[in-house]
């Protein structure tokens, strides 16, 4: 199996555990509101195994991944860019919300190279997903920006925050496709 291949089948496994368990958090979770409730909400209380433990596993099929990348293009920013997100993901599990400081820079540098590593597809794709995923790249920045400066778009703080993670998460399968069939 070529790198790419088995670098496209664990970020999608990652990716795929992670958002279905989100999914599955979300409801067994007592009151919880996607609007207006942090995803990191799921990481403590009764989801918590279910939350820390995708994440990590995210954050390591990342990482990984990453790796694999990176073995034949060395001189390539991108798959360095996407370890880096799969270090921020296993912060994340590792020190959930109640930590304070080091789960907030976990999150950040996860959706700060997600953002990035999207914006750099321009140069490591060859078919039509070079367009599209600099643009999902554009989208979680922007989103990030607005999260940080408390602006909401009237979809409350959780929504304003699935408005970086889903896309990311999106961004994650469609590079797994790309990744498996090269």
């Amino acid at each position: 199996m070529k790198n790419e291949h088995a670098a496209g089948v664990l970020i999608f496994a990652g990716t795929f555990i992670f958002s279905i368990s989100l999914m599955i958090g979300e409801a067994l979770y007592k009151n919880y509101s996607i609007s207006g409730n942090v995803i990191s909400d799921l990481g403590v209380g009764s989801t918590a195994y279910l939350f820390n433990g995708t994440i990590i596993f995210l954050g390591i099929t990342l990482v990984v991944g990453g790796i694999l990348l990176a073995m034949p293009e060395r001189k390539a920013v991108f798959p360095y860019l996407l370890a880096i997100a799969g270090i921020g993901a296993m912060i994340v599990g590792i020190f959930p919300e109640t930590t304070g400081a080091p789960h907030t820079i976990g999150a950040f540098i996860v959706f700060l190279f997600a953002g990035i590593a999207g914006i750099f597809g321009i140069k490591r794709f060859k078919s039509a997903y070079r367009f599209i995923s600099p643009i999902i790249g554009i989208v979680v920045l922007a989103s990030i920006v607005l999260y940080a400066m408390g602006i909401d778009l009237g979809i409350g703080v959780g929504g304003m925050e699935r408005m970086i993670v889903y896309p990311g998460l999106l961004w994650a399968i469609g590079l797994s496709v790309y990744l498996m069939s090269e």
